[in-house]
């Protein structure tokens, strides 16, 4: 009987403290952190060495979700500038220098922002990079400036979901939520 009363205490003191921990870890961020490569399996091709393309671009971002609500024009408001995910902004690292459209960007690690407008978006790299959202945003910083347009898209995105492709002529950046896609062109 005293042995179950000792193992019984220490099995309550166990379970009180893994209740204590948890309820002192920071809840399941709704807003998920994913990254995207270039090539897209570099990761697995680099562990398995065998690697036939060279690592060219990295995006780091938090997906929010659409939820019901509408994105162009209301939650992203016409010429305001987004960090282009949630949470911490966009990070794009170059392992090489490339060309965003006429401005030729060095290797390195930038912020990745954009201006909504009905017809065109403007994407900006810029230098300031470890910052929360586009609360600090400064415009001297920009580093390279690109304007696309937005396509329709018929099936909605409820993720906002960020990869590279490969085209003929550039190293595409492609931006998919509710129903529109961005392609963003880098050229080597």
């Amino acid at each position: 009987m005293k042995y179950f009363l000792l193992t019984s205490a220490f099995v309550l003191c166990l379970f009180t403290l893994s209740v204590a921990q948890a309820s002192r870890m920071p809840p399941v961020d709704k807003s998920v952190l994913d990254i995207s490569y270039y090539p897209m399996n570099f990761p697995i091709l680099k562990v398995q060495d065998k690697a036939t393309e060279p690592l060219f671009a990295r995006v780091i971002y938090s997906r929010p979700m659409k939820s019901g609500r509408t994105i162009v024009g209301d939650l992203l408001e016409y010429g305001t500038i987004w960090r282009m995910g949630a949470n911490e902004a966009t990070e794009l690292e170059l392992y090489r220098d490339a060309t965003l459209q006429n401005t030729r960007v060095k290797k390195g690690r930038y912020t990745l922002y954009a201006i909504p407008q009905k017809d065109k978006w403007t994407i900006i790299l810029n230098r300031e990079t470890d910052t929360w959202g586009a609360f600090k945003y400064d415009m001297k910083k920009d580093v390279a400036r690109a304007e696309v347009k937005p396509e329709k898209q018929s099936e909605l995105t409820e993720a906002l979901t960020v990869y590279f492709e490969k085209s003929s002529k550039s190293i595409n950046l492609l931006v998919f939520w509710d129903d529109f896609k961005l392609t963003i062109p880098f050229t080597l």
